[in-house]
């Protein structure tokens, strides 16, 4: 019977909704501040989340047509300009965490678990939503930040969690990830994690076969009750999701 011992936690759509009304309209501000016609829409910018990483999603866009073409360098900048109004973003307050994330870390945090964080956001929007939205205190309370281009393969590719195992010294069969979409479940069921998946708008259809847990939402207590979308371990009570829904699964 396997002891949960590490968390490893993604971060856009997990940790807070910060797809659509924050990357996304960040993108936008560096296009338009570029002098670019493109503008991504909500419903373009929900297909291009199939593309894992922001550079990249431009650089898919290119290919498509939809974008003019430009050097690889030319996309690092605008991404770089797209990371600063993001920031600016979190710091106005207008990307909040989602229902239960807080609740979860603080219990884990207390009981010694090992938080993590596994994700191809930059070190930089990674580095603001924690400041902002979490509190400076948990740059110290992660234990690890593996972020962006610190391994050469992204998400569906296990590397950012195998990245994050090794420089804890933990095991896959002791520890956890939480994700929010199919490329992120790929990623952790590659590196042989349990996994549970909290969808959002953007990633509810997606394919979460094998899945843990998938679960609208992680939810706080005395809120109305999640909804269980895949319940692999058959767990009770799941008006939300607690730390001990996590080590009933490590455990099973």
């Amino acid at each position: 019977m396997a002891e949960l011992k590490c968390i490893l936690w993604d971060v856009d759509g997990t940790l807070a909704d910060t797809e659509r009304d924050g990357h996304r309209v960040a993108f936008n501000m560096a296009f338009e501040e570029a002098g670019l016609e493109r503008r991504w829409d909500i419903e373009t910018y929900g297909e291009l989340l199939k593309v894992t990483g922001g550079k990249e999603r431009m650089q898919f866009d290119i290919e498509c047509g939809d974008m003019p073409d430009m050097p690889f360098k030319r996309i690092a900048e605008l991404h770089a300009r797209k990371t600063v109004h993001y920031q600016s973003l979190i710091a106005d307050g207008l990307i909040p965490l989602r229902s239960g994330v807080l609740r979860l870390l603080e219990e884990a945090y207390a009981e010694g678990i090992t938080l993590g964080i596994s994700t191809t956001t930059t070190p930089a929007a990674l580095d603001a939503l924690i400041e902002h939205s979490l509190g400076k205190e948990w740059f110290d309370r992660f234990a690890v930040l593996a972020a962006g281009d610190i391994v050469p393969a992204k998400k569906p590719a296990p590397d950012i969690y195998t990245y994050a195992m090794e420089e804890l010294g933990v095991s896959a069969e002791n520890t956890l990830a939480v994700e929010d979409s199919s490329n992120g479940w790929l990623s952790a069921q590659a590196a042989g994690l349990k996994c549970i998946i909290t969808v959002n708008d953007y990633t509810a259809k997606q394919d979460f076969d094998g899945a843990d847990l998938v679960v609208s939402e992680l939810g706080d207590a005395g809120c109305d009750s999640i909804q269980a979308l895949s319940n692999k371990h058959d767990l009770s009570n799941l008006e939300c999701v607690t730390l001990s829904h996590f080590k009933a699964i490590m455990a099973d």
